[in-house]
């Protein structure tokens, strides 16, 4: 009898390492997944909404991917608050540390590849084409690190004039910039979107893909272990047509780009971007594959130029003549 007991006790013991039996001495895992949360990205942190509200991602088999967090009014309000509070300090970040900080997000990225392939798989691409958009946000990376400290030499002036002065223009970053990200190619989208204005030395509020979310909030992850400060970038899920009116009127937001086609949401945002003079800056949904997405001219749409007249003796100006 007692040998019996201690048999079964050991047979419980391999059954709890295991899984438990299904009857015809086959194991059955016992243990559940542990499935993530998904949240926003602000200040460096991942808060819940503050409204509670979520969303139910879906693929095209109507197969639920996540639970998507419904940001607010609120939510983007407190993105601004972390955007502005940061903005400085990565404006004074030297242009090397900056492209060191950029090439270091493609570092990150390389390295969870397999992990981004699978995020996109799940939102119905190919293996080859989340294979292609995981290597082209890598290579976007890499391009914008080059560019950073190269730039303003490419936009920058010693301008011609006739008095006796010094004149020159330099780029100057405007300072929190307000982003709707592409909807397609939720990954490389977001990515093409945030690279050029965290490169000319902005900070960013930017609402995700609505339909592919999972990758945003995965490369916020990115994002948090690549030497980024807090607060330079803000990620928010949600829908845009409950955010738009916002991002368009916040004093606080310095320029909003739009990624779209819809002429209603470019026509509202342009008359209520005015209002304290806001930058609307538009870009149509294109090949986001393409060279256009790869250009210095995408830094250039969120910076503002500084002209400095500095005097100087007026016996070198040649007798008062043009500089």
């Amino acid at each position: 009898m007692a040998k019996r007991k201690t048999t079964i006790k050991k047979l419980a013991k391999k059954a709890t390492q295991n899984g438990a039996s299904n009857g015809n001495g086959k194991a059955v895992s016992t243990r559940l997944s542990v499935l993530k949360t998904y949240k926003l990205y602000i200040g460096g942190a991942f808060p819940r909404t503050e409204s509670g509200r979520y969303y139910k991602l879906k693929n095209n088999s109507n197969t639920l991917i996540a639970n998507m967090c419904l940001g607010s009014r609120k939510d983007f309000r407190n993105a601004v608050v972390a955007a502005r509070k940061a903005q400085g300090k990565w404006a004074s970040r030297t242009a090397y540390n900056r492209s060191q900080i950029l090439y270091r997000i493609a570092e990150m990225l390389e390295e969870r590849r397999d992990q981004f392939i699978t995020t996109l798989t799940d939102l119905d691409y190919t293996a080859k084409q989340a294979a292609r958009e995981v290597d082209a946000t890598v290579d976007r990376a890499v391009h914008y690190a080059g560019w950073a400290d190269k730039y303003q030499q490419i936009f920058s002036a010693v301008n011609p004039v006739a008095s006796a002065h010094f004149n020159f223009s330099v780029l100057e970053p405007m300072g929190v910039v307000a982003i709707f990200a592409p909807e397609k190619n939720g990954l490389l989208g977001l990515a093409s979107a945030i690279f050029p204005a965290i490169c000319g030395g902005n900070s960013v509020v930017i609402l995700a893909s609505e339909k592919e979310a999972t990758a945003a909030i995965n490369f916020a992850e990115v994002l948090h272990t690549s030497d980024l400060p807090g607060g330079v970038v803000n990620i928010l899920t949600g829908n845009r047509a409950e955010l738009r009116d916002h991002f368009a009127t916040h004093k606080d937001v310095n320029a909003f780009v739009y990624y779209g086609n819809d002429k209603a949401d470019k026509k509202a945002i342009q008359t209520q971007a005015a209002d304290n003079l806001k930058r609307p800056v538009f870009i149509e949904e294109t090949d986001l594959f393409s060279d256009y997405h790869e250009s210095p001219y995408r830094i250039l749409a969120t910076t503002e130029t500084k002209t400095t007249w500095h005097p100087i003796a007026s016996d070198m100006t040649g007798g008062g003549g043009a500089y």
